[in-house]
């Protein structure tokens, strides 16, 4: 899963990015309105989280551009105690959930993992695709009841294929998507591959069918026959 960390104020950044890296998240920082609206129109996120405070302009219109571009990805709010009406705003303009100043870490990762459980898995801990089980809280993955043993990024890769079942998907967003959009493409493409290769051969292996379809010259699409 990718995140958006947009906070003007560098310790809270480094504290939720040093947190939430480890807990598997990919996670992308914008420090100002400017820099964050340009990553916005630019790359895909699972979820953002604005402060509303930003030094040259206000969270409350990120949240209103990422609704006019119909972007895909949670938000959840970060705002100062004292901004009563900043929230309300914040929730009226589409905002999911919000966040007061001082937060703990442990429960805005619970409040990621819940807002994601309602937007990919109508709020369910598991999401199920033909013989396919995945469990994003415990990175366990299951082919017809049986488990099956994926490292990380295969795991990340395999969940954001079945979040995206159907669309056609880029090469350079699973690049994104498992080593984020500052990454070097080139060498990450090589890595696209082979873990594209590794989790075909896991899941035939097991007895799933090949739902990774080669899109050439594009990307890749995951569906049935």
């Amino acid at each position: 899963m990718k995140l958006l960390i947009i906070e003007d104020d560098p310790e809270i950044q480094d504290s939720i990015l040093a947190y939430l890296s480890p807990e598997g998240y990919i996670c992308e920082q914008a420090f100002d309105f400017t820099e964050a609206a340009d990553r916005m129109e630019s790359f895909d996120y699972d979820c953002l989280l604005i402060d509303i405070n930003l030094p040259d302009g206000s969270g409350l219109d990120l949240i209103r551009r990422a609704k006019q571009l119909k972007l895909r990805s949670g938000i959840i709010v970060i705002t100062a105690r004292d901004a009563i009406n900043d929230r309300v705003k914040a929730l009226e303009f589409g905002a999911d959930d919000y966040l007061v100043k001082p937060f703990n870490l442990a429960e805005l990762n619970a409040r990621i993992k819940s807002l994601l459980r309602r937007i990919r898995f109508q709020g369910n801990n598991s999401i199920t695709y033909e013989e396919l089980e995945i469990f994003p809280d415990s990175f366990q993955v299951l082919v017809k009841g049986q488990p099956l043993e994926l490292t990380k990024k295969e795991f990340e890769l395999l969940l954001f294929f079945v979040s995206n079942a159907g669309r056609v998907i880029a090469k350079e967003s699973l690049a994104g998507q498992l080593w984020g959009d500052d990454s070097d493409f080139s060498y990450s493409f090589d890595f696209v591959y082979a873990q594209i290769k590794n989790l075909r051969k896991k899941l035939r292996e097991k007895g799933a069918a090949d739902y990774i379809k080669t899109i050439y010259g594009v990307g890749y699409k995951f569906e049935k026959e």
